[in-house]
């Protein structure tokens, strides 16, 4: 490997590593505004990966997933190149907000235009300075702030490289999902990238379970990609292939409770919670119209009719995924006696 790469007007050798300031529009103050890029290259050749975090600005977990796996040690025996880029959305990040301050939503900005709003402008500058760059991509998501997801992987899996990465990453859902308008996944994918987004958690919460999953999973596609030797971990589930998904949505307005949690197995008819007016009267239940996993669900008691409050992945054999939902739960679950959680030479403010 004895070319250079080159981000944002500056050269990284094989070998080395570095962290650039790709930079961005000033903030109104005139304050100037970067992107932090960290790149990682080693000496020997292989693929090209970037893994980024933060096009919605309030989306938390990917950041830390990042900041784990850019202190892997692992990382010294290297193959290839590690982009990894924490904060995509650096206006929306400081804010708590998912957009830019033209209200815009980046991920429906994208491939972008040198001379169009500020989010396009943005896109571009992603698209031209590290996505074209790049032979493979992971693109870490949360939901929408007042919703959760159970760890996922949406991809279009009809490409077998693809599909190898997405398998590679042991979440224990895979959507197959086609690219919607103006989306990253959708310019990575027309730019023939194989490319996943990992959906996990919540906004502006961390989540421990998902930030665990999310470090391993990158961890796991880099080994299958052989950019990481592959050693003798063994598989923790087998990712399963939804075989389509609908939300049940909120029968009336008023305060709701749900009692089922993400990743539980549903059957048509169950009761999933209740809606009732503020002072406790007039409760009606929300009951399952299918039978499936709960991939996601809304955490704001507050409803409106017709709001969407559980999402629900149908399976051929629903029973046997329910089993390796369970399974990912137990071996996901923090131990917070780890050192990489609450090291002891920490330093004390």
């Amino acid at each position: 490997m004895s070319e250079s790469l080159m981000i944002g007007g500056e050269s990284i050798a094989p070998g080395e590593r570095k962290t650039i300031d790709l930079k961005l529009a000033s903030l109104v103050t005139h304050t100037d505004m970067h992107m932090p890029v960290h790149v990682i290259r080693s000496k020997r050749a292989g693929p090209t990966l970037l893994v980024c975090a933060a096009i919605h600005g309030d989306e938390v977990n990917g950041v830390e997933v990042i900041r784990r796996l850019c202190n892997k040690i692992s990382l010294n025996r290297l193959r290839g190149t590690l982009i990894a880029i924490p904060i995509v959305n650096v206006y929306g990040f400081i804010h708590h907000s998912r957009y830019l301050p033209d209200r815009r939503d980046l991920n429906r900005c994208f491939p972008g235009s040198p001379k169009g709003s500020m989010a396009s402008q943005l896109a571009h500058i992603f698209v031209n300075e590290i996505v074209s760059k790049c032979t493979h991509g992971i693109d870490l998501h949360t939901a929408a702030i007042h919703r959760e997801n159970l760890p996922q992987i949406r991809a279009c899996i009809e490409d077998e490289d693809t599909r190898m990465i997405a398998e590679a990453f042991q979440a224990p859902v895979i959507m197959d999902s086609s690219v919607q308008p103006g989306t990253l996944r959708g310019t990575a994918v027309s730019l023939g990238i194989p490319w996943l987004v990992y959906e996990a958690g919540e906004a502006l919460r961390f989540d421990e379970i998902s930030i665990r999953a999310g470090v391993d999973g990158v961890m796991n596609v880099m080994r299958s990609l052989n950019m990481l030797a592959r050693g003798n971990r063994k598989q923790a589930v087998t990712p399963r292939v939804a075989k389509g998904s609908a939300w049940m949505r909120a029968p009336k307005s008023g305060i709701m409770r749900l009692i089922i949690p993400t990743g539980a197995l549903v059957k048509q008819g169950d009761v999933l919670g209740f809606v009732a007016d503020p002072y406790g009267d007039n409760e009606t239940a929300i009951v399952a119209d299918r039978s499936g996993i709960v991939i996601g669900r809304a955490n704001l008691p507050m409803v409106n009719q017709g709001e969407a409050v559980m999402h629900i992945a149908r399976f051929k054999n629903v029973n046997a995924v329910a089993g390796e939902v369970e399974s990912f739960q137990v071996d996901m679950e923090p131990d917070w006696d780890n050192e990489e959680l609450y090291p002891e030479d920490a330093p004390i403010v």
